[in-house]
């Protein structure tokens, strides 16, 4: 029997509902950004740009896909993405190279700003504070919510942005470089998410435990692995297992 030492959590949709947060964040920073971007203009008596929101959002859109195919490599890390998309579009619209990386910058800004406005599930602080109490915790998130200031960062000691990493999830990587952080082997190590593809596969394959927060009873459920409706539920699966694995 090997005690089990350490637990990593999925973010988006394990600890909050993240429905609607990305709608109103994809609208605000955009909406944000076209407004800002008039007032300055009409103060140094320019002409406004002739991007509306709806042209310029699927522009946005169809830039981020397409700096996605160039550069593989930073296909998951969605900050990077939507700042190169941002400055590539302003410059388009006939900024100069320096104002449209301060403007993109600026509206990144207001992107992670409005990013960070969710509510955690209302037992998540509690479970979270009482967990630490007996395991170390992590974050793994392939979201690019800022870290360090999302509603529930104190609770993790060690936060992985799998895409800054440049190897979202499913890729093994975050994973392992969240247990090397927290000097913990897969074995003594349970993650718990919402998604099968890039949660519960990956840490099972490593020969971590895994928690999926799904109410899908239609998949079978391989050895080491459990199934729960809520995040409440997690010390139900913690009881069970007695604090050990086997």
């Amino acid at each position: 029997m090997t005690a089990l030492a350490a637990i990593t959590f999925d973010l988006d949709d394990t600890l909050w509902d993240n429905q609607g947060v990305m709608l109103r964040t994809e609208e605000g920073h955009y909406g944000w950004l076209l407004e800002a971007l008039s007032i300055w203009r009409a103060t140094r008596q320019e002409a406004p740009l002739s991007l509306d929101y709806e042209a310029g959002v699927e522009d946005y859109l169809q830039r981020r896909q397409q700096f996605a195919k160039d550069v593989p490599e930073r296909r998951g890390d969605f900050t990077w993405l939507r700042l190169r998309a941002l400055e590539a579009q302003l410059e388009a619209e006939g900024l100069p190279r320096s104002a449209a990386i301060l403007w993109a910058a600026a509206a990144m800004n207001e992107f992670h700003r409005l990013r960070i406005q969710v509510s955690p599930h209302p037992e998540a602080a509690g479970l979270l504070s009482a967990l630490g109490e007996r395991y170390q915790l992590a974050a793994i998130t392939n979201g690019n919510i800022h870290l360090k200031r999302q509603p529930l960062a104190a609770y993790f000691p060690v936060a992985i942005a799998a895409g800054e990493l440049l190897a979202p999830k499913p890729e093994h990587t975050p994973f392992l470089t969240a247990l090397s952080r927290l000097n913990v082997t897969p074995e003594c190590a349970m993650h718990v998410g919402d998604s099968w593809e890039e949660d519960i596969l990956p840490a099972q394959q490593l020969g971590m435990h895994a928690v999926w927060v799904s109410s899908d009873q239609s998949q079978a459920l391989p050895p080491r692995v459990h199934r729960i409706a809520h995040i409440k539920e997690l010390p139900g699966i913690l009881d069970k297992l007695d604090g050990s694995v086997a």
